[in-house]
């Protein structure tokens, strides 16, 4: 490492599951320690996401059966520890979240060439090195390992992308949580020109989603409040229907040909109606609540396609890098924050008053 840098840094530690006053914001922490295939980043911004809300409260668990929202703040009076990561390996405290991180490359482990130190980077949020590339495996960012939410990170550096582009740090900050998400939804459903219902479509991946459904050239029927809807529409949604409506009422039976869903809750039976005979339903996400009512005849006689994402082939977030750089696409930043305000920040985000993202800036 190089002298300059400092022997301890300012972190936001997660020290428990529960509400928001388990994180706690220091600076004292030490610096992390670089491995011989990892680099040091200095964080310029991270962004605040669902992942980091579910993990500090423990939504994973299946103990929980409430929306996010119900316990995003407070927390829940009862989590199992040992199911309430996404991995459903228990958390290792205390920890640093935050699963997005844009910055600069400030030093290189001795397996890493030296000419990457100052290299403006992003970092896959699904890393695969730690556990050897194995398929449907892989670690978060911010979870299984510390993340963005400090002036310093570590991270591999093969998964560390240094992308050429004019984009604020914020901006850059918004895509690798949010935008791989979105993208990984698209390829493991094979989006194409067809028509595609979007839940949840003024958040982070929702918003995400509808930028890159539209550079697929599908037509986009988004799943929104009224309030957000010329928001949405500027994305690129062709249609926007209240999150409130009922999708069979206002769409008819059988009209799209994919449903990507970030909500699910207790209309999800209606997102099944409106697809069409073998139409794919895909999802990563349950903020109204992970528990819903299947009738496996709509299943099995409409011949639809059940895909639930989470690890990530390593072409989605390459892919994501080149539609930065071609100017492809481009992210909504709502609001920033300094660190020190993170619990206001995810207040802000649990109110879902925005649309985009809302992103944290560390001291510099």
């Amino acid at each position: 490492m190089t002298d300059s840098l400092p022997d301890r840094m300012v972190a936001v530690q997660l020290v428990a599951h529960g509400g928001i006053e388990t994180l706690h914001y220091r600076d004292d922490v030490a610096l992390p320690t670089v491995a011989e295939n990892e680099v040091l980043i200095r964080v310029a911004a991270a962004g605040v996401n669902n992942t980091d809300i579910n993990t500090r409260i423990g939504w994973y668990s299946k103990k929980v059966s409430d929306a996010t929202s119900s316990g995003g703040a407070a927390g829940f009076d009862e989590v199992d520890d040992a199911d309430a990561t996404w991995s459903g390996v228990p958390m290792t405290f205390p920890r640093i979240q935050g699963a997005d991180c844009c910055g600069i490359i400030v030093a290189a482990g001795s397996q890493v060439d030296s000419s990457r130190v100052g290299e403006r980077v992003i970092v896959r949020n699904m890393l695969r090195s730690y556990v050897d590339y194995r398929p449907f495996e892989c670690w978060t960012f911010g979870s299984e390992c510390d993340g963005a939410f400090a002036q310093y990170a570590k991270a591999p550096a093969a998964e560390t992308f240094a992308v050429d582009c004019d984009w604020s740090d914020a901006e850059l900050a918004s895509i690798p949580c949010a935008y791989s998400t979105a993208e990984n939804m698209l390829h493991r459903a094979d989006v194409g020109a067809e028509t595609v219902l979007i839940t949840g479509a003024s958040g982070g991946v929702g918003s995400a989603a509808v930028q890159l459904a539209r550079r697929r050239g599908a037509e986009i029927i988004a799943v929104a409040s009224q309030a957000k809807a010329e928001e949405v529409k500027a994305l690129g949604a062709d249609r926007v229907i209240d999150r409130n409506a009922d999708l069979v009422e206002a769409l008819g039976r059988d009209s799209v040909d994919v449903v990507v869903d970030l909500v699910a809750g207790d209309a999800w039976p209606q997102l099944l109606d409106v697809l069409r005979r073998g139409g794919r339903y895909v999802t990563a996400g349950a903020i109204a609540g992970p528990l819903v009512e299947l009738d496996v005849r709509t299943l099995y006689l409409k011949d639809l396609t059940l895909i639930g994402c989470t690890f990530q082939e390593d072409v989605v977030f390459e892919n994501l890098v080149g539609y930065i750089e071609r100017g492809e696409i481009r992210p909504v930043v709502a609001q920033t924050y300094p660190l020190a305000e993170i619990a206001r920040a995810q207040e802000d985000f649990l109110a879902k008053k925005f649309t985009g993202k809302l992103v944290l800036i560390p001291p510099a």
